[in-house]
């Protein structure tokens, strides 16, 4: 990667992944899947060629802000690129003082059984594109895409949200512990 003053930056493209700007839309395809997302293309302009992503700034390039944009999306396109070739996860630990809880994964939906002894169980759907599997009081969140995978652990978490007691006294419930990364980077 190189960033140049001119308002200019260099991405080696992973093997096997392509990426493809229609209009104002992103398009990155890879070995896991393939991610779309809004591009700003009045702003950026995005060439491919040679195995090498070029992004140039239509801003006047000696703006804190100008480069702060540029050096946003090349983290996004780094994001994207490593997704589609590694993946991605994001780890949650689940908390149980009170009452022992049961969490399960049926299908796409995440099920936690016994929270605060609570008669039904919570449920929470997974963002399409991502899965979970539970390894012991751990929550692991699997997919291509950094977005997708911290969007489905953040709606675990908000699944637990304690309403009606004291959180000093009592902090069940599954948290966060490893944001949304990729594999290789842990």
């Amino acid at each position: 990667m190189s960033t140049e003053p001119s308002g200019r930056a260099e991405l080696p493209l992973p093997k096997g992944v392509s990426v493809q700007v229609s209009g104002r839309t992103l398009t990155a395809t890879g070995p896991l899947g393939q991610v779309v997302r809004p591009f700003p293309g009045d702003v950026l302009l995005l060439r491919t060629d040679s195995g090498k992503l070029t992004l140039e700034l239509g801003l006047p390039s000696g703006r804190k802000q100008s480069r702060a944009l540029l050096q946003t999306w090349l983290a996004h396109l780094r994001n994207i690129a490593g997704g589609l070739t590694v993946g991605v996860e994001a780890r949650l630990k689940v908390v149980a003082a009170h009452f022992p809880m049961k969490v399960s994964v049926k299908g796409d939906e995440l099920v936690i059984e016994n929270f605060l002894g609570e008669k039904y169980p919570r449920t929470t759907r997974l963002v399409r594109g991502t899965t979970a599997k539970v390894d012991g009081e751990f929550v692991v969140v699997e997919g291509h895409d950094v977005e997708e995978v911290g969007q489905s652990a953040a709606a675990i978490e908000r699944t637990t949200r304690i309403r009606d007691y004291d959180p000093r006294v009592f902090q069940d419930g599954i948290y966060l512990v490893e944001r949304a990364h990729l594999k290789e980077a842990s």
